[in-house]
């Protein structure tokens, strides 16, 4: 295959090395509108929005994944594998479980332990551990604390599933360090093993599952300036 992609109309060399990748496109049209200058769009298809442009003189894309694994799996395989992506850093929401976590904080995510089967198409003899870029996650905590951003660093759970997780499960994964559950990280962490490519997930806790403190749809999709700051910093 080469590009365009069924999933992706852009042409070769319209979508710069480092994309970031929120779950909802609309949101990466937030990303474009506020933070770019000089912007084009490069995807509609399935209504999958993505933009290129400039950011501290920098070319930088955004695009967005869609809900769980196999969503952003297609996408930034065909950007890491088609389009000569070198870095993806997905910004997105998370819910956070670890005590001391609250509404807004950021977690970026070290590795990613997941409930889902993704990582079997390695075929690796044992089990595979997704796991973040050293260089990018480095970059993006000496951000935060330039930023005097609240963050953590640490393990992610990726999740197959959004309803229906029991309670015991969200404790046990709080219990052994797992910081915020989403459902994109694993996956992207496996594709950039897979292609030799570098990838990150810098995520904002939207929601605390376990005291069921929440916000709103329009927060998710609007705030949350502080995780874009550091991923745009990264590109």
């Amino acid at each position: 295959m080469s590009a365009p992609t069924p999933h992706n109309e852009a042409k070769p060399g319209d979508i710069a090395k480092t994309v970031l990748m929120p779950g909802d496109p609309l949101r990466a049209k937030v990303v474009a509108e506020k933070f770019l200058t000089n912007v084009t769009c490069f995807n509609h298809v399935r209504g999958m929005l993505g933009y290129t442009g400039e950011y501290g003189g920098k070319r930088v894309s955004v695009m967005g994944s869609g809900m769980g694994m196999p969503s952003i799996g297609i996408y930034s395989y065909e950007l890491f594998k088609f389009y000569g992506v070198d870095n993806i850093i997905r910004i997105g929401t998370a819910g956070g479980l670890a005590s001391g976590l609250a509404l807004g904080d950021i977690v970026i995510g070290m590795s990613a332990c997941t409930n889902s089967n993704y990582p079997s198409m390695l075929e690796f003899p044992g089990t595979f551990a997704p796991t973040a870029d050293y260089g990018l996650l480095r970059k993006a905590v000496d951000c935060c604390e330039r930023e005097g951003f609240r963050y953590k660093v640490g393990s992610l759970f990726s999740s197959d599933t959004f309803y229906g997780e029991p309670a015991s499960m969200m404790a046990k994964l709080r219990d052994t360090g797992v910081l915020a559950v989403e459902m994109e990280a694993a996956a992207l962490f496996v594709n950039a093993a897979a292609t030799g490519k570098h990838a990150l997930a810098v995520v904002t806790v939207s929601d605390l599952p376990i005291t069921g403190e929440t916000t709103t749809s329009d927060e998710r999709q609007n705030a949350f300036t502080n995780m874009m700051k550091v991923a745009l910093e990264l590109a």
